[in-house]
């Protein structure tokens, strides 16, 4: 299990994961964060980024947050 730090921007033009350091990622979605959206988005991306099912991602802690910590199992 690995844990990273992430930073998330919503409502972008494109998305992307940019790796800014050890264990830390800055991510951007389309998506609005309504209603968990951005957080699916983030879900997904990560899951293609280190090619894992979404359901080996998971947001541990800053569901409401730009700020996460994500664990990829």
């Amino acid at each position: 299990m690995t844990k990273i730090f992430v930073k998330v921007k919503t409502g972008a033009k494109s998305k992307s994961v940019r790796k800014i350091g050890e264990n830390r990622y800055a991510i951007s979605v389309k998506e609005p964060p309504v209603e968990g959206k951005a957080n699916a988005a983030v879900t997904k991306l990560l899951a293609e980024y280190f090619d894992k099912s979404v359901s080996q991602v998971r947001i541990t802690s800053g569901r409401t947050a730009k700020n996460k910590i994500v664990e990829i199992l």
